[in-house]
């Protein structure tokens, strides 16, 4: 399998979650025989070539990150000038977002397995996960920990053809947290998490303070 993997985040590939999940996923993918070639639309210097490269091959993935529901508007933007194919070419999506609960992004996935047929290609299904809002603010360590279950996911998206087995299924994790959990996550956010939030944003040079509402 050779397979063209686009980043679909308007984020720069720097800053981009997706990206690091590309890289976990892409090396299992290779550990499993298979190759690739990536492109990242949040560079429009790129976009022609990532266009002859959706051209000239069969196997597409994109990977990008829910945005409101839905997927990013530059992402739109680029399959807009995308021509359409056939069946021959199979088109797979990776699904991520900062929810932890898989049911905030099955709106997305829904758009995703109709986006196929506009494009008149086939459709290699789609991988949903989301809790990875923490990935680029995290340690190597920790990061690797984060995106190391993307690598095994490459190694079953070679052997299994596609995002339809059952370990792609259950890799979305919970659909809906229970009452107990989402009355303790309320409550880590509240004290703990409140707490990193502000470290992060000591970092990043904020010298207000992170519920600061001027405008209110």
């Amino acid at each position: 399998m050779h397979a063209v993997i686009i980043n679909g985040s308007p984020r720069a590939e720097k800053y981009s979650n997706t990206e690091k999940i590309i890289d976990a996923f892409a090396k299992g993918m290779e550990e499993a025989g298979a190759s690739f070639e990536r492109y990242a639309i949040s560079d429009r210097n790129c976009w022609d070539n990532a266009r002859v490269a959706y051209i000239n091959n069969k196997e597409i993935l994109i990977a990008l990150p829910l945005y409101v529901e839905n997927i990013p508007g530059l992402l739109l933007e680029f399959l807009e000038t995308l021509p359409k194919k056939d069946e021959n070419t199979r088109l797979s999506f990776i699904l991520q977002s900062g929810f932890a609960e898989a049911s905030q992004l099955r709106c997305g996935e829904e758009f995703l397995e109709k986006l196929q047929k506009y494009l008149g290609v086939s459709y290699g299904g789609t991988l949903v996960k989301g809790d990875n809002f923490g990935i680029r603010f995290s340690g190597k360590a920790e990061m690797e920990k984060m995106t190391g279950p993307y690598q095994e996911m490459g190694k079953v998206f070679v052997k299994e053809n596609g995002f339809f087995s059952e370990e792609a299924s259950s890799f979305s994790g919970p659909e809906y947290f229970s009452l107990p959990i989402r009355i303790f996550l309320q409550f880590l956010f509240k004290t703990v998490g409140k707490k990193r939030f502000v470290k992060v944003a000591k970092e990043w040079g904020c010298k207000v303070p992170i519920d600061y509402r001027p405008w209110a």
